[in-house]
């Protein structure tokens, strides 16, 4: 400031001595802070979750829907006229080999064995006179034969004989025929009597019935339906392009939706193409046991059947993969610290992942606590102290 009369002011400088006290002052306090002031703490090491890579064959396998279907399916069929007596089952019926299904009215089949078995008998009494008449001739020949050297002697006779003796070998030989005959009619008369009570010719159950009783069946027709589900095999028409996977002897899985999980082995594939869907059929012999219980024919199951054979792959939890700034990561257990190491994955294996690159057998990768670790932070497996 500028005054006219006692010329220019200026503001007073303070004393060195004053400055140079107080800058001591602030230098002692900043010091003293700095040596009370608590180091930093160290962090403590985390607790993470780890498993280890592992060699696992690799077994792609495709959803196919199947069905079941019975070996032993048929129509009891009628194997004679006539008329129905009685059906003795009903739809739902269990039934053993032989059980009685249905039984026609016999009595005329009863009656005409009766007669076959009369002309076998009759058969038999002509054939034993013809051999009665054949032995009288002989015997009769063999006395004119001794008499040859004898005045009594007749050549005759003895031819006449000889033609008789003939005659009766003809007759027995034809009685004989005759009995064969009347004995394969009684035979036939018997079956037919058989064959008027139709039986279950395996175990299975009835799923149908085709006549009633009273009703006249002439020979092959319906009476009823049976299938045996003792004997279910699995069909299923599997893609072309997957049949490689699939030859005799084949293990693959099977569920059945309310009955379980089951395995099934590949019987048959048959060398026949769908042109229209490119498919083939495949029959595969299924493992079941006691708690697969009511299964039905055409009943749909599903399979996984393998897309190609099986090779062995390295593998890593799919929980250890990581994926930062597009970079597929693993932390890797280095000396009980976490290194991150990126990886080159293929397929996946269930729960896991092909490794193509980045690890190797045995690496012990982290698979809970990863998300917060850092590359090189100290690490405890859980569980361990």
């Amino acid at each position: 400031m500028h005054d006219p009369v006692k010329g220019p002011r200026f503001p007073a400088r303070p004393r060195a001595g004053v400055a140079g006290r107080l800058a001591a002052v602030i230098v002692a306090a900043l010091a003293l802070s700095l040596s009370v002031a608590p180091a930093p703490a160290q962090k403590p090491p985390a607790v993470v979750g780890v498993d280890a890579v592992l060699r696992e064959p690799l077994r792609q396998t495709l959803p196919v829907i199947g069905r079941l279907v019975a070996n032993q399916k048929t129509v009891v069929a009628a194997r004679i006229r006539g008329p129905v007596a009685a059906i003795k089952v009903r739809v739902g019926d269990r039934l053993k080999t032989g059980d009685v299904i249905a039984e026609l009215v016999s009595d005329s089949l009863v009656w005409e064995g009766e007669i076959k078995a009369a002309q076998v008998a009759e058969g038999r009494a002509r054939l034993a006179e013809s051999r009665s008449a054949l032995k009288l001739a002989a015997q009769e020949l063999k006395r004119l034969e001794n008499l040859r050297k004898s005045a009594a002697f007749s050549k005759a006779r003895r031819d006449d004989k000889r033609q008789a003796v003939a005659r009766a070998e003809s007759m027995v030989n034809v009685f004989k025929a005759t009995l064969k005959q009347a004995s394969a009619a009684l035979k036939l008369a018997e079956i037919a009597l058989g064959y008027a009570t139709i039986r279950a010719p395996f175990p299975g159950v009835i799923t149908a019935r085709h006549t009633e009783a009273g009703a006249y069946v002439d020979v092959g027709a319906a009476v009823v339906t049976m299938v045996n589900d003792g004997t279910l095999e699995i069909e299923a028409a599997v893609p072309a392009a997957r049949i490689a996977g699939l030859s005799p002897g084949t293990m693959v899985d099977v569920t059945i939706a309310g009955a379980g999980r089951y395995r099934a082995t590949v019987r048959a594939v048959v060398p026949e193409e769908n042109p229209l869907t490119r498919t083939r059929l495949v029959r595969f012999t299924p493992h079941f046991d006691d708690t697969a219980t009511a299964l039905a024919a055409n009943q749909s199951v599903t399979l996984d059947i393998p897309v190609g054979r099986p090779r062995d792959v390295v593998t890593v939890h799919k929980d250890a993969v990581l994926n930062r700034k597009g970079k597929t990561l693993v932390f890797v257990l280095v000396d009980g610290k976490a290194q991150i190491r990126p990886v080159r994955l293929g397929e996946a294996v269930g729960g896991r992942f092909e490794v193509l690159k980045g690890l190797i057998i045995g690496d012990l990768v982290v698979v809970r606590g990863n998300e917060r670790l850092l590359p090189g932070q100290e690490v405890r497996i859980k569980g361990t102290s």
